[in-house]
């Protein structure tokens, strides 16, 4: 239930000073038709914990709020974006909370109650750092639907023999079902980045692989993908016997890290984990 009418987004703008700033990544989504689709795109929302990161000044926020969230926890680092917010905080009393801080510190498992999902327009310059996060922890995380640049999200969903495909693809989909759902024009943002965007969604696997052996998967892909020209037999000599190691996983150590399945690299990384 909600309380007096709003501002519209471009009046809190301009009230709050709150200009996109480029250091912080900021391209605010203001098309309040998309960020009902967005919403939308994160399922039944019904008594769960949302956790959003970056709301600026709280387009994505609303559309959340609309939908039967139980809680929409909002993390922000912009002070002035924290303060448009407390209008909203006041409008919504009980189901929105807005917390400053630096995402990259925030444990979502530790901050929201289960059952927990991520919705978020992602700062560009974060976006990545902040999903391999969460990827270790999605045990603890129902389902997450983020937005990034279409490049990224491209590299995110991509599959094994394309360009696109590499170390994040490798972990996104080791953990998730990953689908890019909607991707978005520049115009659709104020400033107007210079790329494209896309929403991707992600839901964990059922099984529960444990933070450990995700470690050993970002050890084994930063090696196999540090230097995509290398074959696997030289690129893998860092973590010691690769040849070793290979021929234990029945790969062949000619060939090159994005060729290899991401069940592959899973074979590999039990494989590393276990001569630890």
């Amino acid at each position: 239930m909600s309380g007096p009418a709003l501002p519209s987004l471009r009046e809190t703008i301009a009230r709050h000073g709150l200009d996109a700033r480029k250091a912080l990544g900021q391209h605010f989504l203001l098309d309040e038709a998309l960020c009902r689709r967005i919403a939308a795109l994160a399922g039944d929302l019904a008594g769960r914990q949302v956790l959003e990161v970056g709301p600026g000044p709280g387009g994505l926020t609303r559309a959340l709020l609309a939908a039967p969230a139980a809680m929409v926890t909002a993390v922000e680092l912009d002070r002035r974006a924290v303060a448009a917010l407390a209008e909203l905080e006041a409008a919504h009393p009980g189901r929105l909370r807005v917390i400053e801080a630096d995402a990259l510190t925030v444990d979502p498992a530790a901050l929201l109650p289960a059952p927990r999902k991520i919705v978020a327009n992602l700062p560009y310059n974060v976006a990545t750092p902040l999903l391999v996060g969460w990827l270790r922890g999605a045990a603890a995380i129902e389902g997450m639907t983020l937005m990034f640049q279409q490049e990224v999200a491209e590299r995110i969903c991509a599959a094994p023999g394309t360009g696109a495909y590499g170390r994040l693809a490798v972990l996104a989909q080791w953990r998730c079902r990953c689908d890019l759902l909607l991707r978005l024009p520049p115009g659709a943002f104020s400033p107007a980045p210079k790329v494209w965007s896309a929403v991707v969604g992600f839901r964990p696997h059922p099984e529960d692989p444990g933070e450990a052996l995700f470690r050993t998967l970002e050890r084994l892909t930063a090696a196999a993908f540090g230097q995509r020209r290398k074959m696997l037999r030289g690129a893998l000599k860092p973590l010691g016997e690769a040849e070793a190691l290979l021929d234990a996983a029945g790969i062949a150590g000619d060939r090159r890290a994005e060729t290899l399945t991401v069940s592959e690299f899973d074979r590999l990384a039990r494989l590393l984990q276990s001569r630890a």
